[in-house]
């Protein structure tokens, strides 16, 4: 009869040794999307912001001279943080477990530091002072957020420079414009080159999505739009360092992947914050 239950003598349950990696954040989405510094040694790295000081040109003064002004530099110092993400099961858990659970520390360590990146440069993104926007992400919305970033004399006409960062539900209201969704109109697409890339490119920026914005799915996700020179990424030299070793006196494994690393603001009138209602797109 159909749906009756089938008796089995002797059932026997077969493990899939194979592991299934689970739903997570594996790589950083924004450090590329930084002015990186990259440091072999030290605690601080200082970044350097010069240009003429908003100076306009002049004429000779009345003794016959030309007078002559300074060009304006200031320094912004980050001081790195170090980072771990550490993982140890004893011989008796490796053997009596399912999987390569060796595999599985070493990629747990590498994701949680990858994720880190980004956690660290949003959490820096958060303390710029620019507002913009509200309710759903539209045209309108992020033609004006370029505006105000242009007559802050942000140069927007590069688009290797220009990025947004937005949510899951951002981009879900951006695939309901044409312009948005179709390769009419996006200029890089995310297997463009055969190699995979983390953006689209349209309107002159790169979208980055990202699960990691504060407020995502609710009504009070923050949204960033940006140029590359606002913001400074200082990291050790190679980035995320994968150590894996055992213990034989404990009989145990280990794996822990370290970086050093830290966020800074470097120009805030480059970064504009947008506020997003993301709270349609939960499930029910």
């Amino acid at each position: 009869m159909q749906g009756a239950t089938v008796t089995v003598q002797a059932a026997k349950t077969i493990f899939r040794e194979e592991f299934i990696a689970a739903y997570e954040q594996s790589k950083s989405l924004l450090s590329a999307a930084t002015s990186p510094a990259t440091m072999t040694e030290g605690l601080t790295s200082t970044f350097l912001i010069a240009g003429s000081g908003g100076q306009r040109a002049v004429t000779r003064g009345q003794n016959g001279q030309i007078p002559y002004n300074t060009p304006s530099n200031s320094q912004v110092s980050v001081t790195l943080v170090e980072k771990h993400a550490p993982y140890e099961l004893t011989g008796f858990d490796i053997f009596a477990s399912q999987g390569n659970q060796k595999q599985i520390m070493q990629d747990a360590s590498l994701a949680v530091i990858r994720r880190d990146q980004d956690l660290i440069i949003l959490a820096e993104l958060a303390n710029a002072t620019q507002d913009y926007g509200s309710g759903s992400l539209e045209i309108g919305t992020i033609a004006m957020s370029k505006a105000i970033l242009g007559q802050n004399f942000v140069d927007t006409s590069n688009p290797d420079d220009m990025f947004w960062v937005i949510s899951p539900a951002a981009e879900a209201y951006l695939m309901q414009m044409p312009e948005f969704a179709s390769a009419d109109y996006v200029s890089v697409l995310p297997m463009e080159g055969g190699a995979a890339r983390n953006y689209r490119r349209w309107m002159g920026s790169n979208w980055i999505v990202s699960a990691l914005v504060t407020g995502v799915g609710t009504a009070s996700e923050v949204l960033y739009n940006f140029h590359r020179s606002a913001l400074g990424y200082a990291m050790n030299m190679g980035a995320e360092k994968i150590a894996i070793g055992y213990d034989e006196k404990q009989d145990t494994s280990w794996s822990r992947a370290t970086i050093y690393h830290a966020a800074k603001i470097l120009q805030n009138n480059g970064i504009i914050k947008v506020a997003h209602d993301g709270s349609a797109a939960v499930a029910t």
